[in-house]
Formats: structure tokens, sequence, C-alpha cells
């Protein structure tokens, strides 16, 4: 069981650790689990700043109660009402009758459509850059549709300069770190599940851009307190879906591991012909999650498939398609096939890339007839060398 935590001298954290979750969303392995965020404001009115996930109802109500105090909730800010933050806001209204539930046009329809309850004369609408004074502390809200679903909202406490931030700038894992060690997870975490958002979440950075902020509370992970900008640079290169490093992913599908071999053997080239980070993935023995986020990581990928049933080998067409829904672009791709009496896999590898903006894809293509032999090998020292002209 967590317990309230002291923020400042007036902001709480009552949030709770998840460590036994297996897959967050039901699809994101989260092996260092996950945290459900929740945070108290104290001062003349007392705010909550949204609930928790099913799984943690009662360890965060206690939490709720040690940083209360005693005291009644008179509101309940609710930033996003996606269930692994919003699950418990009908249990919260019933036990605390007086509070207000605070939330935006698109929050409250939202609100009735997973809960049965009545929240008449309890419901405070805000909008754009609207104010709510608890005493010392103000609160002012932001709008930041689909960053990611429609009715979510940012609150700037001016008071203090923090920045309840929603989903923006969390990260799977309880114990995150700061920096690179929060880096991995949060990119995984953010590409995988706002990464098609990119023009939202850079509207939301620029109205962040307007704001003295001095700490951020994501609604997953730790909270943010020093050397902000590396935060909200790294937020800035993945929304607007820039590369991090000059270098090359090789990702590869391969059945009876022939491809796997030649993937392997397609990254010695390239380091050979001078490129310094060169990364390989597995994309059978890989989660999407992972192999998505290096993909954004580089300026460039090798694209390796075997071909299988006169198309791509599954795990490969997978990862193509997390990639075109989550708005990959701005890359150069190189391709490599397998196939040992029809090789076609690069035909819908291409087709594929064709649906995603500006990828650019060198040729030649690399056919393997099987196994790799010199011919193939020739054709792979063409292609490294094509690549390299990024």
């Amino acid at each position: 069981m967590n317990k309230s935590i002291l923020i400042t001298d007036e902001i709480l954290y009552a949030g709770v650790e998840d460590r036994n979750l297996d897959l967050f969303e039901s699809q994101y392995p989260v092996p260092d689990g996950v945290t459900y965020n929740s945070y108290v404001i104290l001062d003349e009115k007392t705010a909550v700043m949204d609930t928790v996930d099913n799984r943690a109802t009662e360890a965060w109500l206690d939490n709720i109660k040690g940083a209360l105090g005693g005291r009644k909730p008179d509101y309940l800010i609710v930033s996003h009402m996606e269930p692994d933050h919003g699950a418990n806001l009908a249990r919260f209204a019933r036990m605390y009758p007086e509070a207000v539930i605070v939330g935006n046009g698109k929050t409250f329809p939202m609100i009735r459509q997973f809960f049965d309850i009545d929240l008449e004369g309890r419901m405070l609408t805000v909008k754009e850059g609207d104010t709510l004074s608890l005493g010392r502390h103000t609160l002012q809200f932001f709008m930041a549709p689909m960053v990611h679903w429609p009715e979510v909202m940012v609150t700037w406490e001016q008071t203090e300069k923090v920045l309840f931030s929603a989903d923006a700038f969390g990260t799977f894992g309880v114990n995150s770190g700061l920096e690179e060690q929060w880096t991995e997870e949060a990119a995984r975490y953010y590409l995988n599940i706002v990464g098609k958002y990119g023009v939202q979440v850079q509207a939301l950075l620029k109205k962040a851009a307007g704001l003295d902020i001095r700490m951020i509370c994501p609604l997953h992970g730790p909270v943010l307190i020093e050397n902000l900008e590396f935060y909200l640079k790294k937020y800035n290169i993945w929304s607007s879906y820039e590369p991090e490093v000059h270098g090359v992913l090789v990702a590869a599908a391969s059945i009876h591991g022939n491809t796997l071999a030649a993937a392997r053997e397609m990254a010695e080239v390239l380091k050979q012909q001078g490129e310094e980070l060169v990364e390989v993935v597995d994309l059978a023995r890989t989660d999407v999650s992972y192999a998505v986020r290096k993909a954004f990581y580089y300026d460039r990928m090798v694209l390796a498939s075997a071909t299988y049933d006169g198309g791509l080998f599954p795990c490969m067409e997978v990862f193509l398609q997390h990639l075109k829904s989550k708005n990959y672009q701005k890359r150069t791709v190189a391709l490599m096939e397998n196939g040992s009496w029809a090789p076609s896999a690069a035909k819908a590898m291409k087709g594929m890339l064709e649906t995603m903006r500006q990828i650019t894809v060198r040729e030649p293509v690399v056919t393997i007839r099987s196994a790799l032999d010199n011919q193939g090998r020739e054709l792979m020292a063409q292609a490294a060398g094509r690549l390299a002209e990024q």
C-alpha cells in the first residue's frame, strides 16, 4: 500500500504503484509495473486530481483519506476519463456527495457513458483558460484534445507553477528514474499510446511554452522537478516525428533463421561502411511496442522479411501496421526479402510503406532465395551504400 507523499507543503501525491500488471491496456508489457497517479491540493478548498484504476481502488482511497487528514474534498478534477484514471469517479462521488466534479464539455457526456450516476448540481464545466480558486492556489485549465482522448485537459497551478499534465509526460514503470533512465519507457509509452497525435501534442507544447512551469505531475510515472527542458525537448522530438540519432535499425522477420542471419550480416556491412549506430531486432521475439520505439529512434531502417503465404511473415506485417497507426514518417528505408520459390515480401513491404508519409525507399532490393549467397551480398553492399547517402 502506498501512502500520501508530500510534493510541496500543500500538494500531496496520493497515487498507487501496480507492480503486478502484466499488460498495460491489455497489449503493452510492463515488466516494471506502472503507477496510477493522483494528487491532492490542500487549501481553503481541497482538490483531488483524478482517480485511479479499479486495480488500485482501496489503496488509493486510503491515500486520499490520509492526504486530506480528516477534511472533505471540495473538488475532483477530471483530466482524463480513460479507466486507468477515471474508474473510481462514481465511487468517489458517492463517498463524497458534496464534492463538485470539474471537467470540460466533453468530460460529462463520457462520464454518463461509463457510469449510471446522477451528478445534477455537482458539475462544474470549464473551458480553455478558465480558472478555479482554492484560496492560495489557483487552477487554470487548458484543453488537450486527442492527447490522447478527446476530453483530455491539463491543469496549471498558478501559485506553485505545477502542471498536472494528464497522460502527457507519463511513463511505464514504478521506478522510472530521471532523464536517461526515464527516456526509454517514456518513449515506449508515448510512441505507442499517444504517438498518432503528434499535431495535438505540438499544440499542447505551444500552450505549455507560455506558462512558467516548475514541476510536471503526470498521470503515470515520476513527478518531474529538475531540468524540465530535457523532458520538453524529448516530447518535441517525438511529437514532431524527428529521429533522435543518425543510425540504422535492422528489423528482421525470420521463419527458420536464414533471414535473421542475413539481417545480422547486413548490420555488419553497414558498420564496415562507416555506420556507428546499427541495431538488429528480431521481430518474432521482440514485443512490437519495443520495436516501434526503436524505429522512431533511428533515422533509417532496413526491413528484412521472409515471404509467407505470398505476403509477409506476420510479425513484419504487424510491425508495419503499428508504424502506420503511430504516424511513422520522415525516414529512409531499405528492403530485404527472402523466398525459396516466389519471393514477394519486398513488394508487400513497399506497398505498406507507401501509405506512410515522407518515407524514402532505397534501391536495390536485396532478394534472397532460401539462404544468403554472394549475389545477395553484392546487393547488400549496394543497398548499404545507398542507405548511407541519407
